[in-house]
């Protein structure tokens, strides 16, 4: 069982049970769009991302306790303040504090694969769960997806060209194993360096 760890940083936002949704102009000070991370892990991928872009605030949620207190520490440690951390479920945080039509863009980098075939049905990303995200990305909203599992990322680029409302940034190719622009995880660096690839998948909601 995880220790809880108890997590006493100004980052970090404890979700209140009355299902009132969270004020984020008033959380941030600002009404700088919003873009959100879906299991920030330890929080690398976050802290550079938020360091280059001051003028969108970031919103990295993980489901574990442990990942989320170092993301708060690392964060802090940059003196960033365009970050807010949660430890909450996905889905029922995103529909009940994401107004629709307000996220600039959604990361999901290296999420569990659920590599048994009969558990592949747990999957975060898979076709019903980016027809409930599409409404909460603003226009030409960013959406991207990586993963160091084959499988997954083969799946996620052969069911993205039939979903309504997303445009292929990569195309005319479903997925690459060399996106420049974007930031690596040290998850992902760790298995590059062991010589696996990592999937890549970017789309805009058109």
């Amino acid at each position: 069982m995880q220790r809880m760890i108890q997590i006493e940083s100004p980052l970090f936002i404890k979700v209140e049970e009355d299902g009132v949704q969270i004020s984020w102009k008033t959380i941030f000070g600002n009404e700088n769009p919003l873009a959100l991370e879906i299991g920030c892990g330890v929080g690398d991928f976050m802290a550079k991302v938020a360091v280059d872009n001051p003028g969108i605030n970031f919103i990295a949620i993980d489901y574990y306790n442990k990942g989320c207190d170092k993301t708060c520490k690392r964060i802090e440690k940059l003196g960033l303040t365009n970050v807010r951390v949660l430890r909450v479920e996905a889905r029922e945080f995103i529909a009940t504090h994401i107004p629709t039509g307000s996220l600039t863009a959604v990361y999901i980098n290296c999420p569990d694969p659920w590599p048994k075939k009969r558990h592949r049905k747990r999957r975060l990303v898979n076709p019903d769960f980016l027809r409930f995200l599409r409404d909460y990305l603003a226009p030409e909203g960013d959406f991207y997806f990586t993963t160091d599992f084959k499988d997954y990322g083969e799946d996620v680029a052969a069911f993205m060209p039939k979903m309504d409302g997303f445009a292929n940034e990569l195309a005319p190719d479903l997925y690459t194993h060399d996106l420049s622009s974007y930031y690596h995880s040290k998850y992902m660096l760790k298995f590059m360096a062991q010589g696996s690839q990592i999937y890549f998948v970017h789309y805009k909601k058109g």
